[in-house]
């Protein structure tokens, strides 16, 4: 996408600016509530770019931004590559920018489930949500379970499309026995952000139950979270 944004002729860094209006004096005096995105944004790239001709503050850097790709959300989606694309924005501030996007998105997932125990479906799928639904690939994750259900171990199993050889239940069963857990709960993601389960999703869901049924293993849940929500198949007594 083209911008055609350009930098005022009467440029003036930010450190000349009014102190209230320099957005980490500005954060620092009222909180962070009241900076827009372009505020906030800015604090992260701390500097701008250009040459004797044309100079961008980071406040302009982040208004460039953000116009150019419309919101936070979009700034999510973007992939390490597509960063670097970025007029303006090299390594060390594409780290910057990639760090606090992910962090914002971990303190969602702290904030709504429980990183030590889970009470219901809800709370796993509000938990992973905000960590899978974004990802481009299918992930297949299994949450190995004491008796009280609080969690021993998060195993990543496999990465790409759910298919029947990809999922086996050896990979799955191998961690349970080793990890000693009364009990698992599947997740996976859909990158489409449709969470309703597919026929192989269904098909592997039964097998993997199965398999865990004869080793004595409890299967709690198999959840799909998406962008548009997330399917529980014990919410729909498929399990």
């Amino acid at each position: 996408m083209k911008n055609h944004y350009r930098a005022e002729t009467n440029y003036l860094p930010i450190n000349k600016w009014p102190e209230l209006e320099r957005p980490r004096e500005k954060l620092i005096k009222k909180g962070p509530e009241y900076l827009s995105d372009c505020e906030l944004l800015a604090i992260i790239l701390r500097t701008g770019v250009g040459n004797s001709k044309e100079k961008f503050s980071a406040l302009d850097l982040a208004k460039k931004i953000l116009t150019e790709y419309s919101s936070l959300k979009n700034l999510m989606d973007l992939s390490l590559p597509e960063f670097l694309k970025i007029n303006g924005i090299g390594r060390a501030k594409t780290a910057q920018v990639m760090a606090a996007l992910e962090l914002g998105k971990r303190a969602i997932s702290e904030k709504n489930g429980n990183n030590k125990s889970f009470r219901c479906s809800e709370e796993v799928a509000n938990y992973y949500i905000p960590l899978l639904k974004d990802l481009k690939k299918e992930q297949f994750i299994v949450l190995l379970l004491d008796i009280k259900n609080k969690i021993i171990k998060e195993v990543l199993i496999s990465m790409g499309s759910l298919t029947s050889s990809i999922v086996h239940p050896r990979e799955v069963i191998k961690p349970i026995i080793k990890e000693s857990a009364a009990s698992v709960i599947f997740i996976h993601n859909h990158p489409s952000g449709d969470p309703e389960p597919s026929s192989d999703d269904i098909e592997i869901t039964n097998r993997l139950c199965k398999s865990c049924s004869i080793m004595g293993i409890s299967v709690l849940d198999h959840i799909i979270v998406a962008e548009g929500g997330y399917f529980s198949f014990k919410q729909k007594q498929l399990i």
